[in-house]
């Protein structure tokens, strides 16, 4: 059974890097000193379980007033297809509204745009590049 909560120390702070590092770094290719940025130190991380073993991660950051930035979702490559992310974005979601915010908003690469919006995400202006993969943007009121 996935457990997926709020990253509370250092231990979990660990896993979910390492779900992050896999997924975006070893799989996509992604630059670690991108992947790694002065945004994790203030954002609010998930981590989900699979009994001890870590198999999917998130951050949450706050982008103005109201407004939330969901980040770095990751669930590892053989675990995908099973509801992990779904699960993800539901704790994150929940921790959103209970922190104020009114408002998500993400950047989901091309290939993921259809899992947001089944979540209610809505796409909006152009695709675009970042870390070499391309992007879109996507929101939604909580």
């Amino acid at each position: 059974m996935i457990e997926t909560r709020v990253v509370e120390s250092d231990a979990e702070r660990e896993d979910a890097l390492a779900v992050r590092h896999e997924v975006f770094v070893e799989e996509q290719g992604v630059d670690e000193d991108l992947e790694y940025d002065e945004h994790d130190p203030e954002a609010v991380h998930f981590v989900a379980y699979d009994g001890s073993d870590p198999v999917g991660a998130a951050r949450l950051r706050e982008l103005e007033d109201g407004v939330g930035k969901v980040e770095r979702v990751a669930v590892l490559a053989d675990r995908r297809e099973e509801g992990i992310g779904r699960e993800l974005m539901a704790v994150l979601e929940e921790r959103a509204r209970a922190d104020g915010f009114d408002e998500l908003k993400l950047h989901s690469q091309t290939h993921a745009a259809d899992f947001y919006a089944e979540l209610e995400y809505d796409r909006y202006g152009e695709a675009f590049e970042e870390a070499g993969i391309p992007h879109v943007k996507m929101r939604k009121e909580l």
